[in-house]
This record gives C-alpha cells, structure tokens and sequence, in this order.
C-alpha cells in the first residue's frame, strides 16, 4: 500500500530515522511497519527565521497487511504515481477514429531551434520513431560555450552563436530555474525533470520545489540531449538558418534553410515545430512579411540589481544563513499609478551576463553555476510593459533622439513587431549608454539623477565588462519612476534592499517573448496546417520547464496525427 503525507515538518539536517518516525506518527503506525519512505517534494519555510524547517510531501509503502489508522483527508491520502505518456492522444485519436493506425508522414518532421521547447520535442520524436531534423542556427554547446566566454572576456560578438542562440537556447546560460506553476496532471513536468536527471543533471531536482541545475550542469545535459536525439535516428543540423517556409495548398511542404557557405536547400517536410525562441527577430520579421498570424503581447523590461550573497542568505534565514544554500528571493510591487514591479529571474550566487544578440545592442541577463557560490546575488527587477506602453513610447523615443533616426517609424512598422522595435530601441540606448559595456549605476546615484563613477561596498560580479553611467538615459520615465518606487517598497520587506551601494545594470530586455503566434485548438498556425508555433519564443512558455513542457504537448499533437515516416528520408 502506498500513500501520501503532505506538509510533513522537519528539521534543517534531518536523517532517514526522523523521516520514518514523522511519517509514523501522522499515520499512527509502528515505525516498524513502514517498508519504504520517499521524497516526491520538499520546500524550506523560512516564514519564521528563528524556526525554519523543511515542508516535505512524501510517498510511505506499508509493510504487506499494514494499513494506516484513520481514513484518508488532509494528513494523509492513497497515492498513485502519475506516468507520462506522450503516446496518450495518439491512442485517443485512433480509438475515437475506429482505426488501427493514422495516415503516414512521407518526411521527417522539422524542429526549427534547439532551446529547451525544441529539444524536449525533437528528442519525444525520436524517442517514437519519427527521426526529426533539428535545424539550429546557433552551434553545438560546446562550440556555442567557447564563442560566449570569447564574447565575455573581448567583446567579439557572434549574431548567430551567443547567449541567446545555440543548442540549448537563451536557459543554457541561466541560473537553469526548472520551476513552474503549471499544473501537471499528465506528468509532463516530471518527465522533464527525469530526463535532465537521466542527461547529467543532479537528482535533487526531483524533489526539489523551486529545482534548479546551474549553467555548467546544464550545458552537459543540453549535450547529451543532443546526442541521444542523433542515437534514435534523429538529425541535428547546427550553424543553419530557416529563411522561408514553403507551402502548397494551405499545407507545409516544405523549409529552406541557408548554411554559411552552401546553396541555399529546401528541407521537404509536412511537419514543423517553430520553436525559434524569444530573441528570433529577423524570423519574427520574416514570419509577418509572410502572413503568419501574429499578435503583440505584454512583457516586461528593467534592470538586474546585484547585492552581497551574504546580504540576501542573512535577510532569508537569519541564524540560520550559514547552514544553507545560497537565498532566494520574490518580491513584488504595485506602485501608485497601478503598474506592476517585480523581481523576476533571481540568481543567488551569480553573475550577470551580457546578453547580447545583436551588434550595436546591449541586453543583461542573470547566470548561476549549480553551486550558486559566486560572491553576489543578482535579480532583475522589471516593470510591466503593455502594448499601449510600447506604442505610446516608441513615438516618445524617435520623436526625442537624434540616435533614432534611421530607426522605422511607428506606421512602418507591423503592429505584431511593435514591441520587438521597442525593445530594439532601449537596447541601443544601453549599448550606447555603457559602449558596448555593460551600463551600471549605485542605487544611490539612481536615485539621485547623477552618474556613477564607481562602484561601492558591492562589486560587480559579472560576465562582460561594465561601464559607469547614469541609467535614466536608458530607462524610459515610466520604467525608471517604477524601478525606483519599487526599490523602496522591497526594502520595507527586505531591509537593506535599496543600500546605497546596490548595483543597478541595464537593461533587463528579454524577459519574454513580445509576440505571441496564434496557433489553433490543434497547435497549429492559422497560416498553413503542419506549422506548430511552440516555446518561449510563440508567446506560449515563459521560462525552461514551461517551453519544454510545451515542446511535449507540440510532438505528443504530431504523434496524435501522423504515423512515422514509412522510410528513412534523407
């Protein structure tokens, strides 16, 4: 008999004898009777900081003829463990057709970028048999790695091989956060999690409530994901471009695809999943030149903001900071005019990158090794931008700054792109703020308008190096007001929040994607059936898990269609 205990209580260093004899007493059985006790989740409270404990849900296996005093309810439940089933719908579809088997694909299905959407639905394609192509315009990880840390430390930046793209997308250079609010009936996240585990990532994410891998651990499991796609018969062709789609008859038939010095090819197809990422501008472009439906989206857009580790694992659990792992934090803020302020992609024990994709424009981001031991700890800290944000603010920019003049004009610019364009915008005035560098500013010089000449207390602690400048020369009015208003409002929760020697770095630009691809109730473009917008960068994830768990859903709507390929297509 299996069951389940949540929100059993223990302590910081508990043993397998304090969890035997917890879980014992909840069901009121002899610890004796309990065959088998484990973790399926566990979360520090740290509410209290002068008793913080662990919250565990456990599943217990009872000795044969044992059974728990009681009846089930809040202390205890039957459990029985979800198992991912990709092949779910594609037996539905064939029962409630009456039919043994689906109309076969006469060519490999296409995955278009190797993020974590891309890859979770590439390799569940090859795992059934489908062998996919998947087309990355970015390197391999290990490529990808040496043309970042060459980037980091020279400024030499590849358009096509950096932080944003490559095997593993923008997540392969990230704290690696595998946590979601998705509800999970299906186990699809679990399954997620289970593959990284089985790639090299480390178990405890499996238990884990806020699961995280680390860029270094990450970038192994990225790489084994790669290689075992290719195992099954897949194909992964890296440093090439998808430059049009061709279609036929309101279907895909077919994707073009350019590599440095080759012609350009067409890749025959009928399936193909566009899970291209959230920083794919020219695809975006190319998409709405073409007629995809596309529609602009809400994002969000700031600064990450560096303190001491020390500073935040002392505010998090006081006496008990040293005997745990690097904090986190979640703070959250609605200002006086109604806009939202938050911070968002915490990194404990990190860095900050420069997140660069394009020349003559500057992005930052967060990165944490699995260790999380880094001197500081970073989290960006953003405002809620809406389209009628962006729209009214991009005539604001290229009415006021000579630096714009080449830009396109709002009337030239599709309505779905808007917010692409605005971003584009502040990104070149971070690039020009900083020289390529990474702007900085004391929260102290922020908050008083004047320009920074140096850093205080905090150092930086970067990945690229950083300028010292005056970040309302980035941040438009509204963003920094509600930057600054939020600063004070996390210091009430978290005191020594807004120090003075807080370190401000712009701009935080690539929280989401600002578009959303419409897809249909099947996940497929309105456009052309066989297209499947997919990930972060369609408007439909937000995050590693989230895009991955819908690169599942993607491929199990293929397998729910087709049978494989009848023969190995080249």
């Amino acid at each position: 008999m299996q069951l389940k205990i949540s929100q059993l209580h223990l302590p910081i260093s508990y043993t397998e004898e304090d969890l035997r004899k917890r879980a014992a007493a909840v069901l009121r059985v002899p610890a004796g009777d309990i065959a088998g006790v484990r973790m399926l989740r566990r979360s520090l409270d740290a509410r209290k900081k002068e008793d913080i404990f662990y919250s565990a849900e456990v599943c217990v296996t009872l000795a044969e003829g044992r059974s728990p005093k009681g009846k089930p309810g809040e202390k205890w439940s039957y459990y029985k463990e979800t198992v991912y089933d990709p092949m779910r719908a594609r037996k539905e579809a064939v029962a409630d057709g009456g039919a043994t088997r689906l109309p076969a694909l006469s060519e490999r299905p296409v995955v278009i970028g190797a993020g974590p959407a891309g890859l979770f639905a590439a390799l569940t394609l090859a795992q059934a048999g489908y062998q996919p192509v998947l087309v990355e315009r970015g390197r391999s990880i290990e490529g990808r790695t040496k043309d970042v840390e060459r980037f980091f430390r020279e400024g030499v930046l590849d358009p096509d091989s950096n932080v944003q793209f490559g095997v593993g997308g923008a997540g392969a250079f990230s704290d690696g956060k595998l946590n979601t609010l998705i509800k999970d009936k299906e186990g699809r996240g679990a399954h997620v999690l289970r593959t990284f585990v089985s790639c090299g990532a480390p178990e405890d994410i499996l238990i884990s409530n806020k699961p995280h891998v680390g860029t270094d651990r990450l970038r192994i499991a990225v790489g084994r994901m790669q290689e075992e796609i290719e195992r099954l018969g897949g194909t992964v062709l890296t440093e090439t471009t998808v430059t049009g789609l061709e279609i036929a008859d309101g279907r895909l038939t077919g994707v073009s695809v350019k590599r440095e010095g080759e012609a350009l090819r067409v890749i025959k197809t009928q399936t193909a999943v566009l899970a291209i990422g959230h920083s794919a501008r020219d695809t975006f472009s190319y998409l709405a030149k073409a007629g995809v439906p596309m529609e602009p989206k809400a994002f969000a857009m700031g600064v990450r903001v560096q303190h001491k580790r020390e500073f935040v694992n002392r505010a998090q659990y006081g006496a008990f900071a040293d005997k745990l792992p690097a904090a986190d934090y979640k703070l959250t803020h609605t200002c006086k005019d109604g806009r939202g302020v938050y911070t968002f992609c915490m990194c404990p024990g990190g860095y900050v990158v420069n997140a660069s994709s394009e020349p003559g424009r500057l992005a930052v981001n967060g990165m944490s090794n699995f260790d999380r031991a880094a001197e500081n700890s970073n989290s960006a800290v953003v405002v809620t931008v809406s389209p009628e944000d962006f729209s009214a603010d991009y005539e604001r920019l290229t009415a006021s700054e000579d630096v714009f003049a080449g830009a396109p004009k709002k009337d030239e610019i599709p309505a779905a792109l808007l917010g692409m364009e605005y971003q584009r915008r502040l990104e070149e005035l971070a690039y020009r703020a900083g020289k390529g560098k990474i702007p900085t500013q004391r929260y102290a010089d922020f908050r008083n308008g004047v320009p920074s000449d140096g850093a205080g207390a905090i150092k930086p602690v970067c990945m690229g190096d950083v300028t010292y400048t005056e970040l309302h020369a980035v941040l438009p009015p509204y963003m920094a007001d509600a930057i600054a208003e939020g600063m004070e409002a996390f210091d009430r929760k978290m005191p020594g929040y807004a120090c003075d020697d807080a370190l401000l770095q712009a701009i935080e630009s690539r929280t989401s994607s600002p578009v959303r691809i419409v897809r249909d109730g099947t996940l497929q473009s309105e456009y052309c059936r066989g297209l499947y917008p997919c990930g972060e960068g369609a408007g439909y994830a937000g995050g590693i898990m989230s895009a991955a768990i819908d690169g599942l859903r993607v491929a199990e709507a293929i397998l729910a269609e087709w049978d494989p390929p009848a023969k190995t297509c080249k």
